[in-house]
């Protein structure tokens, strides 16, 4: 610690702290009275940063700091724009290097503004660092533009912005502003339409808008957007929209730092529907009133980075007027200037409404074209009204838009273009209702539009080359499909009924014939396209939800496949579908189940025997392949084989049969607990495997033990030997993604190999809260016990909100029962589960237990 004593003494500097503290409290309460009783944007930002301003310039004076120092407030404190709970960016500019007693001035300044309640992101440095650093890092340099003077030495400061201005390159900084915006759509993917969107950093948010007038000050071009129209860089019409849009944004993200007392800028569904009461918006007999504020929301967020783009453009041709030679002719109507797609003069689209297709093929046919200019941007948002009746009628118009789906390359980038200046919206009737369309449910994450997008963009990365080694067999089935274009076409209908009550599948049906019939498709091919978004949902619920080592579940599926070519389709569509939801949605092992029946499926329509379609002879030949390959000798696996049924090898790949051979071979009649465990080899997880004589309760240990290690159960595996041994396997996963699975494999095979030898009391699941997705979309839960079709055994559905320790006390209840549990099938889909249990016992057969066990499930399951 330092020697010197205190600038101010401590009971002064408490009495500053309680006056400060005060003076914020109070002057921040009555800018929030204000803005309640009037809200204005202005009056509120701008008046916090005065609040602080004059805080911070009597706390300068309090401790007495030196003429040649400098006080600047920079970012967004900087330009006046001080939301309630935002931090305060302050920059301490000195002429020199501070000595021990300006340290320690500086030093106790800032620990008194923290403690006042400000929260601060500061920096120390002398005039010629900030240059130095500015020179290197453009987040200096972008801090800086913003500097703005708060007191001490104002020839110092104004040496420093002189001085940056003569060193600043506008090109330069253009080029990696845009380069840290391209980085920051990455990091939100991309999209504008997240259900849970960030106000300030995703695309269309408030720093789309900051990026602008960054560029804008670098280039000297000035500080507000009629500025911009000055120049010529937008219209006036659109520097006054650009206004609102930002007034906008500037509510939402005012209104969120005021419900939440933080700086809180995601639009978090806990928040949307108190928003939505903030803005004036009601429910309608159809929508929430949450839902209503969230389509405002997207339509904001689609215009800002539709003019955020045509002002980046605009200002790369004012940096880089000369980089390209001049325009060369493509057609009558268009032309490429800068390596850019540009009509030819601003009347093309009413004179040829047909190019308002026309221009999206280009882009897919010129591999030189980079986009395009901002006039044709904005030609094309003026003239998509002109796409009328007559124009979609028009057989050379729905020609050209097949041909945009049938290209080599481009595809969804022109999809997704045409869905951001409104073309689909009016080519498409039907899209325009789902356009910024939330989804009230635990698995997706995109408005539909957007997720519908992102299946078509799905399907088209399975037939690049590039990415053949993520999905191998589905890119060898895709790029050998006959039209894989149909398969776009059905992904663009498959949701798009979306919203207007009733069956999603079978009114999509309507619309998807529609399309093909007056787009002139075969009638072959028009069948197919309304049969994949009539059954979309059918692979996902079977492969899920239902046993894949029963036949009559693949006949079942089969007879609704019917064709292999329809089969193949449902697959790729599947397949896309469920990893066009969230990324939490899709896993390996989803994978894995849409393989195995897509497999058994295909044998059986080949017209493969029952056991031919469900691969047993296979798997076994497979696993005795895999067994002489590790060094087993002939008949080695025999003794373990003869224990088991036809079950178990239909419920187990090659792979985990020659495992559990290799493992159990000399430990058939093991008088120990036998748990090995390894990495999953389908997916990310652990697979682990326990071989123990049975015990009736031996499941509901199992799940203790896995819960309270934080793990949850992805897939479940029981089987009974004919000599009275458990051979019960688990696919593991952490729900939190931040286990590094191989070292737990020692840990895990150590500790539960002691518990289940100690015959310790049953572990308790670990403690945890329910997510905020099942807090604001509660699911009822479901239970169902069936006898099955032979009357030996019961089928029992779980359906519920997912939670820690909830296949414990699912488990728990069985025990209770003395009911047996064969197979676990656990499907956890986002935050909703549904589990299907194959179970026996005589309480089953009564009626009155049948009723009690579903009532104390039922009990358990709510959260």
């Amino acid at each position: 610690m330092s020697d010197i004593a205190p600038v101010i003494p401590l009971d002064a500097a408490r009495e500053l702290i309680t006056r400060y503290k005060t003076r914020l409290k109070s002057g921040g309460e009555a800018l929030r009275v204000s803005y309640e009783s009037r809200p204005l944007t202005d009056p509120l930002l701008k008046g916090r940063s005065h609040l602080v301003d004059g805080v911070l310039r009597e706390l300068w004076k309090d401790f007495d700091l030196p003429a040649s120092a400098a006080l600047v407030a920079v970012g967004g404190y900087g330009r006046e724009e001080l939301f309630p709970c935002s931090d305060v960016d302050l920059l301490f500019l000195l002429a020199d290097q501070p000595d021990e007693d300006l340290s320690e001035r500086l030093t106790q300044m800032i620990g008194l503004i923290w403690d006042i309640g400000l929260d601060i992101g500061h920096s120390v440095r002398t005039a010629e660092e900030c240059l130095e650093e500015a020179a290197l890092d453009v987040t200096v340099m972008t801090n800086l533009l913003e500097a703005r003077f708060l007191c001490g030495n104002a020839p110092l400061f104004g040496h420093v912005v002189t001085s940056l201005r003569s060193q600043i390159n506008p090109g330069q900084f253009f080029k990696a502003k845009r380069l840290e915006q391209e980085q920051r759509y990455t990091r939100h993917n991309e999209t504008p339409y997240s259900l849970e969107p960030n106000c300030k950093e995703s695309p269309g948010g408030l720093r789309d808008l900051q990026v602008i007038g960054w560029i804008s000050r670098a280039a000297g071009f000035g500080t507000h957007w009629r500025d911009l129209a000055k120049h010529q860089l937008i219209t006036d019409e659109e520097a006054t929209e650009l206004r609102e849009l930002e007034r906008f944004l500037q509510h939402v993200r005012i209104r969120l730092h005021h419900m939440t007392g933080r700086r809180e800028d995601r639009v978090l569904f806990d928040h949307q529907e108190k928003l939505a009461r903030k803005f004036g918006y009601a429910p309608t007999e159809a929508r929430r009133a949450s839902e209503v504020f969230m389509q405002e929301y997207y339509r904001t967020a689609k215009k800002v980075t539709q003019l955020n783009t045509i002002l980046l453009l605009n200002f790369g041709v004012e940096f880089f007027p000369n980089r390209y030679p001049a325009a060369i002719n493509i057609n009558e109507r268009f032309q490429c200037v800068r390596e850019m797609l540009d009509v030819r003069d601003e009347g093309v689209f009413d004179r040829h409404p047909s190019a308002l297709l026309e221009c999206f093929l280009l882009l897919e046919q010129r591999s030189e074209l980079k986009g395009m200019t901002a006039r044709t941007l904005r030609a094309l948002w003026r003239g998509r009204k002109l796409i009328n009746a007559e124009f979609r009628q028009n057989p050379a118009n729905r020609a050209l838009f097949l041909r945009i789906l049938q290209q080599k390359r481009g595809v969804v980038h022109e999809l997704r273009r045409m869905n951001q200046y409104g073309i689909l919206s009016f080519y498409l009737p039907a899209w325009r209702r789902i356009v910024g369309q939330m989804q009230h449910d635990l698995f997706h994450v995109y408005t539909v539009d957007q997720h519908i997008l992102q299946v078509v963009r799905n399907v088209r990365r399975l037939m690049v080359a590039e990415h053949a080694h993520e999905y191998p067999l589905l890119t060898r089935l895709c790029t050998g499909f006959e039209k894989p274009w149909l398969i776009y076409i059905a992904a663009l209908f498959h949701d798009i009924a979306k919203g207007r009550g009733g069956d999603h599948s079978r009114l999509g049906m309507k619309d998807a014939r529609d399309f093909c019939e007056s787009h002139g498709l075969e009638e072959a091919d028009t069948d197919l396209v309304e049969w994949l978004v009539g059954n979309h949902l059918s692979m996902s619920n079977v492969a899920q939800k239902q046993d894949l080592s029963d036949l009559e579940v693949i006949r079942r599926f089969a007879s609704v496949a019917k064709t292999e070519r329809q089969l193949t389709a449902l697959y790729i569509l599947t397949h896309s579908d469920i990893r066009g939801t969230s990324p939490k949605v899709w896993n390996g092992w989803k994978g894995k189940l849409l393989e195995d029946l897509f497999f058994a499926t295909q044998r059986l329509l080949r017209g493969a025997t029952p056991q031919q379609a469900l691969g047993t002879p296979i798997r076994q030949d497979d696993a005795r392949n895999l067994l002489r390959y590790y060094g087993l000798r002939p008949a080695t696996e025999d003794a373990l084989w003869d224990q088991l049924d036809t079950v178990y090898f239909l419920r187990h790949d090659a792979e985990e049969i020659a495992w559990h051979a290799r493992t159990l071979y000399y430990r058939v009649n093991a008088e120990e607990p036998v748990v090995k465990a390894r990495l999953s080899q389908v997916s990310e997880g652990l697979q682990v495997m326990v071989y123990m004589k049975d015990q009736k309760d031996l499941f509901v240990r199992l799940c203790g033990f896995f819960s309270r290690l934080g793990f949850s159960i992805a897939d479940a595996k029981i089987h009974t030997t004919r000599h009275g041994y458990a051979l019960d396997s688990f696919v593991l996963l952490d729900p939190g993604q931040e286990v590094h699975y191989r070292d737990f494999i020692n840990l895990l095979e150590h500790d539960l190999t002691e518990r289940l030898h100690s015959n310790a009391p049953t572990d308790q699941p670990a403690s945890g809260r329910v997510s905020r997705e099942v807090r604001h979309f509660p699911i009822t839960p479901e239970v169902n016990i069936r006898p099955d079709e032979r009357g030996l055994h019961y089928i029992m559905s779980v359906t519920a909100a997912d939670r820690p320790g909830l296949l414990f006390g699912v488990a728990e209840t069985l025990v209770e029962y003395g009911i047996n549990l064969h197979t676990a099938k656990i499907a956890t889909l986002g935050e909703r589960v549904e589990d299907t249990f194959l179970i026996s016992g005589p309480s089953l057969s009564q009626d009155a237990q049948v009723l009690k066990i579903e009532s104390d499930l039922l009990e358990k399951l709510t959260v």
